[in-house]
């Protein structure tokens, strides 16, 4: 889950606001957005220190599970509800 402390947010801003930027200079494709999604997975599973095993690894699938629900939930679900009031449902 996305909820960390305030604090903690604080730490990882300027490298956020950094892709940010690094996004508008290029016109960041799904390529590029799945490179730096990758790059950060591989940077967070390289923070811990080999070996690597299955637990640590499968940790990294966990996260990017949750945050694609969550990400559907908060971004993608109000979107199609409001193409259904407008378009009419399909069920």
């Amino acid at each position: 889950m996305p909820y960390i402390k305030p604090a903690y947010k604080g730490v990882y801003e300027k490298g956020i606001r950094s892709i940010r930027e690094a996004f508008a200079g290029v016109g960041a494709s799904d390529g590029e957005l799945n490179y730096v999604l990758t790059s950060v997975a591989l940077a967070w599973l390289n923070y811990h220190q080999p070996p690597h095993n299955y637990s640590l690894r499968s940790d990294v699938v966990k996260a990017f599970e949750c945050a694609k629900l969550e990400f559907y939930e908060r971004r993608v679900r109000p979107y199609e509800d409001e193409k259904i009031k407008e378009n009419g449902d399909v069920y």
